[in-house]
């Protein structure tokens, strides 16, 4: 096995320079740096003395965007309610499901479950300050109603509300039929 470094021999070797020494204290640069402890900057304290000062980093601030008018999907499957709220190009600004908020098993279909769900997502949305909406309704769920009515009453005003649920246009055979 070769190794790819080399040793240089000790006559060789670069000098190693002495620490520069401060005139008045005697002290060198690099004992001062060791000794002093860096402290975090906290704002509105100032630090200890000779406490070596720490940078701040500067606080990006997001900057507070208005969409006045969006599209909540909401699917509501026979399983869980799913809302999505999106603003008019389709980038989605909030969204929520049963499963998220904590519903479990058969109740994450129930039609509470899906009033939940929608007026957390209706929280969600307060920054952006939308005042409209339209609503899309897919699936056979029992929390389509209930969903729309809860964004109702989170302030939101809506405009429209339609099914988008996909009917088949005698395209491909259909499930078996539930037997209830």
């Amino acid at each position: 096995m070769v190794s790819d470094t080399k040793k240089i021999p000790k006559d060789k070797e670069p000098a190693k320079t002495a620490p520069v020494k401060d005139k008045d204290s005697g002290k060198s640069k690099a004992d001062e740096h060791a000794a002093a402890p860096k402290v975090p900057a906290v704002e509105g304290v100032a630090p200890a003395e000779g406490a070596a000062p720490v940078e701040a980093k500067p606080a990006r601030v997001k900057a507070a965007r208005t969409v006045s008018v969006g599209v909540a999907h909401i699917n509501a499957t026979f399983n869980n309610t799913q809302v999505s709220i999106a603003d008019t190009k389709g980038q989605v600004l909030a969204w929520s499901s049963s499963g998220r908020m904590g519903f479990r098993g058969t109740r994450k279909s129930t039609a509470y479950a899906a009033t939940m769900v929608a007026q957390e997502v209706a929280r969600q949305i307060s920054p952006y300050r939308m005042q409209e909406i339209e609503v899309r309704v897919q699936g056979p769920g029992s929390g389509r109603e209930s969903a729309v009515r809860a964004l109702q009453s989170a302030g939101l005003m809506i405009t429209v509300i339609r099914d988008v649920t996909p009917m088949p246009h005698n395209g491909c055979r259909a499930r078996k039929r539930r037997r209830v």
